[in-house]
């Protein structure tokens, strides 16, 4: 499909002087596309030129068009020495090539230059137009859908699944391929970025020709990812969920298109017929499929490889095109018939669906089994032929398989929430995976959202493994409502929480910190020692949760995320969660201390006054989260599982497994309390760290999914803030405790920082908490942190000093100790946008002045939605990779001036990029990598972001016409610093 791209520069504004004799600028402009480039006239003695050139036209193929991005560059004329740049914008074409996207694009791009920054803007005209080319040997995939939302885009209905895809691309890392190592910062900052740039284009592009061929038209959960491998190169490689999305029809509401659970909760078991007299037979049978109804889950013939970097193994793709999915829509009840069944072939082939996707409707879920995952350690070679990334998909493949076969233990035929990432330091890579075992129910389809939800339900709490063969020890019950199946007595996963759950008071956000050292080694040697840590490190985690879970009297975490990050002398483990009390599930046991010490600790009282301290915490948070848990009765104890020592036996084949059974003890009854053992001082230290959490302030709710379980009043005010905390330890003799304490004193810190910026909007609940941790350099740890502040219904006045929970001295960790120093920031990047008062008109047209003309704020959220407001359009995914780099750290502030000023200049940007497609709004925002790499002795650093959402159009529910701006509208942007 070849095309025709149209750019033309109108204007510039506010750019720097670059002649000091005049203190103005001879500005010009060069537009460059693949291998050819214009230039404007030069505009001399001007800092805000005015071209108005003419339409550069470029004639590319289509899939030039996606790989490559519109580079415009502004540069300064002289006449006696060469050119001095000023800076570049780089315009991504794919939003254009869609037939439901933006025509043009056309606003003012920020000037940025990855020494000086943002240096004025330019405004832009960007056209395409593209010829119909039915080559079906054609390597572009124009017309393919991306969402970076991880639930089926809003106005959108998942006709079909069709699972999951993924892709990666290799290249050598410019930043070390110079000659003699001869490195000229601007110069290898803007290679790296193009080079990034056009490997990004590549990648959507190869999976968009994936999507095609299996017959989809969208990819959702699109996950990009840069891994920085050093000298042996760089990597980019994304994951999602291909589907063939198709309009929502008003008129056909999603409780008249859609197969709903039954009405008295009984959800069908695996292998049996679903509950319903004239509804299509099981999934899970043999019958014939028509051509007009192709199952959404069927595998056929794998689709052919543009590369090899793909398992094609875990898509599963139709046989049936596009074209028979449209003409089934026409028929009466076409997703009755379109959502049919799930063939016999996928389960002889034991072929595993793998979801991106983390919110699915009520019903899809038919059981969860819980979280799995993968974690391997490789050592890093060198990229030799960047067409053939063999190795680094044998890496994946072998992740893959692991958690394949994690969820067959678990009896379950799919995996849902899944994500990957990795962590690198030197030549060692850390790869890991996760996500959450199932048992789906491909009748029931997709819709954005649910006009008539289902009553609650319990199907999903089911344990999907046969009781006397499970793979781990647990505790199971009868269910707390239907009494007939099955329940473990605690439920990890990493989706949301399901619409039909039904949950008990309110949850909150539970997090287990971890910190270990390590000796510093090379090679081998130092990816063995880390490997024999991991498994230590992941089991230490998976304990404060289930402590800290059983603290709070809650039995269930949903949004569970896991990230070890690896240094030279140090690993780091950070787990968040969102815990919850299911109704379903059996109420947690106490805690309880036990076990000998030597010393003062071998003083009973001791122990007790531990004891109190636990058990008045969890009555007093049972208080806090208004847990109210029915009371226990006999009939709703099931038979435990057996203990460790006997577990052995049940792993046999079933006709071992049947003639011992009887050898079993399965009745020795339901344990209480959790029991904690102390057996040295280390073990009390932990209790007192790890176990008793400070509570929010009273007005807070914190969790890291996108709704607040328990919580559903919500207002339309709303803001987003992100933050950075960076930390140089000092003292190299530091332990294992120690490096604890300050790396949760660290977490909480940050916390702490935003209920006190925000504690004149209580009540407010922070929503959507994505932490990620990093050691960038020896002895230096780096969290992030970004989140949505939602309030959750009106209130007046304000939070004085006196009702705060916590001092006011956040930054306590470097005054009060020299071991260590920190540097941190915030920045709101999201306006306050209040209610709006009575008498004041709907139509809302005011907006910011800038420099004479209005300028649209835009909103951004990591929220897929915003309160308030209805997406009326997808203008295409926004990913944008940024770099910069100083020689004057100490002169910006430190740290914390060089981060806050180059995250506001990307925030400013990406506003920038989307309100030139039309966009008055980014949701599913995420800021994916933030490398930060200071040298405090040479006065530098250098910095790397990359930072993903989707463009969208949203209106007020009431209105029609797209918000300009909100009222009331304010941005702060604060920094501070502690050295």
């Amino acid at each position: 499909m070849p095309g025709k791209l149209k750019a033309k520069i109108v204007a510039g504004r506010h750019l720097p002087v670059m002649d000091r004799a005049s203190d103005l600028t001879d500005a010009f402009v060069e537009v460059k596309f693949g291998n050819t480039t214009f230039k404007t006239d030069v505009f001399p003695k001007s800092l805000n030129p005015q071209w108005n050139s003419e339409w550069f036209k470029f004639e590319v193929d289509d899939e030039d068009l996606q790989d490559e991005p519109l580079q415009i560059t502004v540069l300064d004329h002289d006449t006696y020495s060469a050119n001095d740049a000023i800076g570049k914008v780089y315009i991504d074409i794919d939003p254009l090539l869609c037939t439901e996207a933006a025509s043009v694009i056309s606003g003012w791009f920020p000037i940025y230059d990855t020494i000086h920054g943002i240096r004025g803007e330019i405004n832009v005209l960007v056209k395409v137009e593209l010829f119909n080319d039915l080559n079906r040997f054609r390597q572009s995939s124009c017309g393919v859908k991306f969402f970076c939302t991880t639930s089926i885009p809003r106005g959108y209905r998942a006709a079909m699944v069709h699972g999951f895809v993924e892709e990666l691309v290799v290249n050598e890392d410019p930043e070390y391929q110079w000659i003699d190592r001869i490195r000229t910062p601007r110069a290898s900052n803007e290679a790296r970025q193009r080079l990034i740039s056009l490997m990004s284009g590549e990648l959507q592009r190869k999976i968009g020709l994936k999507v095609l061929e299996m017959g989809g038209n969208a990819v959702v959960g699109y996950l990009q990812c840069f891994d920085l491998e050093g000298e042996s190169g760089l990597v980019v490689r994304a994951i999602g969920t291909a589907c063939t999305l198709e309009k929502h029809s008003s008129g056909t509401p999603a409780s008249n298109a859609c197969n709903s659970p039954s009405k008295d909760g009984k959800e069908p078991v695996f292998g049996e017929d679903l509950p319903s007299s004239s509804g299509p037979p099981t999934p899970f049978r043999n019958l014939p499929t028509s051509s007009s109804s192709p199952p959404p889950f069927s595998p056929s013939k794998p689709c052919s490889r543009q590369s090899s970097s793909s398992d094609t193994d875990l898509s599963l793709t139709p046989k049936t095109g596009m074209g028979s999915g449209g003409s089934a829509g026409k028929e009466a009840g076409p997703l009755k018939t379109l959502l049919r069944q799930q063939t016999q072939t996928a389960l002889e082939q034991r072929e595993f669906p793998f979801f991106t996707l983390t919110s699915f409707p009520p019903g899809f879920l038919v059981h969860v089994g819980g979280v799995v995952s993968a974690r391997s350690v490789k050592l890093l070679d060198r990229i030799h032929n960047p067409d053939e990334p063999e190795t680094r998909d044998a890496w994946w493949e072998e992740i893959r398989q692991e958690i394949k076969s994690h969820a067959k233990a678990l009896g379950c035929h799919a995996v849902v929430g899944y994500s990957e990432n990795t962590s690198i330091c030197e030549e060692v890579c850390i790869l890991s995976a996760s996500g959450t075992a199932t048992i789906l129910n491909p009748r029931v389809c997709f819709f954005d959202r649910f006009d008539d939800p289902s009553p609650p339900s319990c199907g999903f709490c089911h344990i999907p493994y046969d009781e006397l063969n499970m793979p781990f020890p647990a505790q199971l019950t009868y269910c707390y409502n239907c009494r007939r199946q099955k329940v473990p007595d605690v439920l990890f996963t990493t989706i949301d929480l399901p619409a039909e759950a039904a949950v008990t008071g309110k949850g909150c956000l539970i997090q287990a910190r971890l910190c270990r050292l390590k000796k510093k080694a090379q090679g081998e040697v130092n990816a063995t020692a880390i490997s024999n840590l991991l498994p230590f490190m992941e089991y230490e985690l998976h304990t404060q949760l289930m402590n800290k879970l059983k603290l709070r009297s809650m039995n269930a975490l949903f949004g569970l995320h896991i990230q070890i990050s690896v240094g030279e002398n140090m690993l780091l483990g950070l787990a968040s969660a969102t815990g919850v009390y299911l109704t379903a599930l059996p109420a947690p046991g106490g805690i309880q201390i036990a076990g000998k010490t030597s010393g003062d600790l071998n003083n009973e009282q001791h122990i007790q006054s531990i004891q109190k301290r636990i058990n008045d915490t969890i009555a007093k948070n049972k208080e806090l989260y208004q847990i109210n848990p029915p009371e226990l009765t006999e009939e709703g104890v099931g038979s435990p599982i057996p203990e460790p020592r006997q577990r052995s036996r049940l792993f046999r084949s079933h006709s071992e497994s049947s003639d011992e059974v009887s050898e079993l003890d399965l009745s020795h009854g339901k344990k209480d309390a959790f029991v904690l053992e102390i057996d040295d001082t280390d073990a009390v230290e932990d209790i007192h760290s790890l176990l008793i959490d400070a509570s929010p302030p009273t007005g807070f709710y914190t969790c890291n999914t996108e709704t607040m379980p328990g919580i559903y009043n919500w207002t339309t005010a709303v803001q987003m803030f992100t933050s950075v905390r960076v930390l140089r330890l000092s003292n190299a003799n530091l332990s294992n405790q120690s490096l604890n304490k300050i790396f949760t004193d660290l977490c909480e810190n940050l916390l702490k920082s935003f209920y006190f910026k925000l504690r004149s909007n209580i009540p407010c609940c922070l929503c959507h908490l994505n932490f990620t941790v990093a050691v960038p350099e020896e002895e230096l740890i780096q969290v992030r942190c970004w989140r949505q502040s939602l309030c959750p219904f009106l209130s007046g006045g304000n939070e004085t000093e006196e009702q705060l929970q916590f001092p006011l001295e956040l930054c306590a960790d470097s005054s009060s100790t020299n071991t260590q120093t920190s540097s941190k920031f915030s920045v709101s990047s999201l306006e306050n946008c209040s209610p709006l008062t009575e008498g004041r008109p709907r139509s809302l047209r005011s907006s910011r002045s800038f420099g004479g003309s209005s300028v649209t704020m835009v909103k951004m959220t990591p929220l897929s939605f915003l309160p308030g407001t209805r997406i009326i359009k997808y203008l295409g995914i926004i990913n944008m990779f940024f770099i910069r780099e100083t020689t004057s750290l100490r002169e910006e502030g430190g740290v914390s001036g060089f981060l806050h000023s180059f995250i506001a200049e990307v925030f400013a940007m990406v506003r920038a990029h989307v309100a030139a497609l039309g966009g008055n709004a980014v949701v599913s925002y995420s800021m994916k990598d933030c490398v930060l790499m200071e040298n405090p002795n040479k006065n530098q650093a250098q910095c790397l972001i990359n930072v993903s959402g989707d463009a969208v159009i949203c209106v007020r529910e009431t209105d029609q016409e797209p918000m300009t701006s909100m009222t009331n509208i304010g941005q702060s942007c604060t920094a501070d610093g502690a050295t």
